[in-house]
């Protein structure tokens, strides 16, 4: 019986695989962490990071003190997690108890940090964030030299890192701007903190060259299939399935519009699938204004506007009454859905809604 949701279906062994390619990429002792904040781009970080660390990936990055609560109940101890958003004030206790590593990013976060380690008597871990060009999180260039010239006895950076802002752009100048800029800090830094470890490279930057691996990258797109190089065939695989079930099949009596605004027509005859699935499930500029799908292999294009819970599907060329239309899959990729609609895979993803079933396929099973 056809599902009243959509049927999302991750592809764990073709995260594993994707994170296996990038690290056999990296430089001799360089190590490759996964990014699985926003819930692993919204595919499921529990499971995500329990994939990945089953095949050797000991690190993981997560946006905040929540996400990584929930992580570090179901990962085993020796599992690294750092926090993206640092720690709030008030929340440092929680990060010790948890044994997480706030990401500092300002000369405030560092005080607010450094005050908590002198109440507690203890210099607890922590990484620093320098800003080499994104004008995003991250030190400032004069925060940075105060603090080196300061170099406080309870700070205990165990990372040291930045993130390049156009590496999926190979030739632009912005990355070897931020990699010299970041060689140089981390120089700076080292003879401070000897055993620091230096992290630069995000997915993309990965791809760039040995120059940019430092101590460790961090992979989150890359994990999920989306093409580090644009400009280049994609090396890794496809993760995610979305097949949206068919409500209703109908067949017009008579010329007529289709749905809001009236913005669509169509012929006596035409057949239409109407299928559960709108902009509350992430299908919007996600999947471009006239998402395509496809119906055992053949495409088939969407007629008038989404709507919030359902859209429409012309069918007319299609035999007999299919139960499901896939909107994502191995021919309707994030890539293809990038350069269609001009969006970003990221956005494809972390806009998929929460009332899709999730499946898990490993190995050639699935887990819901």
């Amino acid at each position: 019986m056809t599902s009243s949701t959509g049927i999302l279906s991750i592809n764990l062994a073709a995260i594993q695989s994707n994170w296996m390619h990038v690290t056999a990429l990296l430089k001799y002792g360089s190590e490759c962490a996964a990014v699985v904040k926003a819930d692993a781009y919204s595919v499921g970080a529990v499971e995500v990071a329990k994939a990945l660390y089953a095949v050797g990936c000991q690190t993981f990055y997560l946006a905040t003190l929540e996400e990584a609560a929930e992580l570090r109940r179901e990962l085993p101890l020796d599992a690294v997690l750092y926090v993206l958003g640092g720690a709030r004030q008030g929340a440092e206790s929680s990060f010790i108890d948890l044994d997480l590593i706030p990401v500092l990013y300002s000369l405030v976060a560092v005080n607010q940090w450094l005050d908590f380690c002198g109440l507690n008597g203890q210099a607890y871990p922590c990484a620093l964030k320098l800003d080499t060009g994104m004008t995003r999180l991250g030190l400032t260039d004069s925060d940075f030299e105060t603090l080196l010239s300061l170099r406080p006895a309870l700070l205990n950076p165990v990372l040291f890192m930045s993130h390049l802002a156009c590496a999926d752009i190979a030739g632009h100048p912005s990355n070897n701007e931020q990699l010299q800029r970041f060689q140089s800090a981390s120089l700076k830094i080292k003879a401070l903190y000897p055993t620091i470890k230096t992290s630069l490279a995000n997915s993309s930057g990965s791809f760039l060259g040995e120059e940019y691996h430092f101590d460790m990258v961090r992979i989150g797109a890359a994990l999920y299939g989306i093409n580090p190089n644009p400009e280049l065939p994609n090396p890794l695989l496809p993760v995610i399935n979305l097949q949206l079930p068919v409500l209703q099949i109908r067949t017009a009596e008579q010329a007529a519009s289709v749905g809001y605004g009236a913005e669509a027509s169509i012929d006596t005859n035409t057949r239409l699938a109407v299928v559960a699935g709108g902009y509350a499930d992430g299908v919007h500029r996600s999947l471009g204004l006239a998402p395509t799908g496809r119906v055992n292999g053949v495409p088939v294009f969407s007629v008038g506007r989404v709507s919030m819970d359902s859209f429409i599907f012309d069918i007319t060329h299609i035999s007999g009454n299919p139960e499901y239309v896939s909107v994502i899959d191995t021919k309707l990729t994030l890539d293809v859905l990038m350069n269609t609609y001009k969006t970003l895979g990221y956005e494809v993803l972390t806009s998929l809604g929460r009332r899709y079933q999730r499946h898990y396929v490993f190995s050639g099973a699935s887990n819901e």
